[in-house]
């Protein structure tokens, strides 16, 4: 896309990220974006600000995204998110339709149907903290004597040598942060754990019962297992068939950064012509005259 004309308002996107991973680990994908005219902002650990607990379907987290919105975005905006950025962009334009203009989700699978019943009995019995990645994120190693240490201790992990190089090193100038004479963990293991336990079960259905006011569209990962485990079929229909993948796992944004920038401007432009064309439609339907009905008497009173 070509940037904004000189004195234009800029198009605005509200980046959310995802689970553990602080938005400073996006930084190539919004660069990428402002390069293009865009104008890019992202709450930086979502969560961590007081006022904003985490508690069961995420409402709390949602506001959180829609004060930020409302604060930071000089009007209505695009929604982006990745995993729980994606979830929380959904749910902030069902709450506020007036400050989105659309929703891309990134890897957010919606849940629906018996996985739903069966994820809302997990948390209700706490056997959702026994097979969500919570189990893993509440062990995670969170200190270390140097970022070098800290970054070594990351590419040597599966997930994260997948990473694109540069990315990882994002991640760990967002993600490790001084503490005391060592560096740590900036997104707390905590609330990263809090946030997967608490997973919504209800959002699919939320849609289906009232659609957004605004087009939501999904990328997913080729090779990602949370799409395999929630499957499709919600997301298909919620997004009235605005899918499309990128080879990768559910952690794609970080693989192939510059491919998920260009798949995100791609889908903006897809659901601004539709909006533009929806909006002329809308507008000629209103210009056509209103046909007056005949003069029902007449009719009655006409000679046989």
């Amino acid at each position: 896309m070509p940037p904004a004309p000189h004195g234009a308002p800029r198009r605005c996107i509200v980046f959310s990220h995802a689970n553990g991973f602080p938005a400073g680990t996006y930084r190539r994908l919004f660069e990428r974006w402002q390069g293009a005219g865009w104008a890019v902002h992202a709450i930086e650990k979502i969560g961590h600000a007081n006022g904003y607990p985490v508690t069961g379907n995420w409402p709390h987290l949602r506001d959180e995204l829609i004060d930020f919105v409302e604060r930071e975005a000089a009007g209505p905006a695009w929604l982006v998110g990745h995993s729980l950025g994606g979830y929380l962009s959904a749910l902030a334009a069902a709450r506020r339709p007036d400050l989105a203009l659309g929703v891309v989700m990134l890897d957010s699978p919606l849940v629906g149907g018996w996985k739903a019943h069966a994820l809302r009995f997990g948390k209700l019995t706490g056997l959702v903290e026994r097979f969500s990645p919570g189990f893993v994120s509440r062990r995670r190693r969170q200190h270390w004597p140097s970022r070098e240490a800290a970054f070594e201790h990351f590419a040597a992990k599966p997930a994260f040598a997948r990473f694109d190089a540069q990315v990882l090193r994002d991640y760990i100038a967002a993600g490790v942060e001084p503490s005391d004479s060592q560096y740590a963990l900036s997104f707390r293991r905590e609330i990263e754990t809090d946030i997967y336990n608490t997973l919504p079960h209800h959002i699919a259905g939320k849609l289906r019962r009232r659609p957004l006011a605004c087009p939501l569209a999904f990328i997913g990962g080729m090779q990602s297992a949370e799409v395999r485990q929630a499957g499709m079929r919600a997301t298909q229909r919620l997004t009235a068939g605005r899918v499309s993948w990128i080879e990768g796992s559910h952690l794609f944004p970080m693989e192939r950064p510059d491919e998920t920038a260009a798949a995100v401007l791609e889908a903006l432009a897809g659901m601004e012509r539709a909006s533009a064309a929806l909006d002329r439609s809308v507008s000629q339907r209103k210009e056509e005259p209103i046909e007056q009905p005949a003069d029902r008497r007449k009719a009655r009173s006409a000679p046989l």
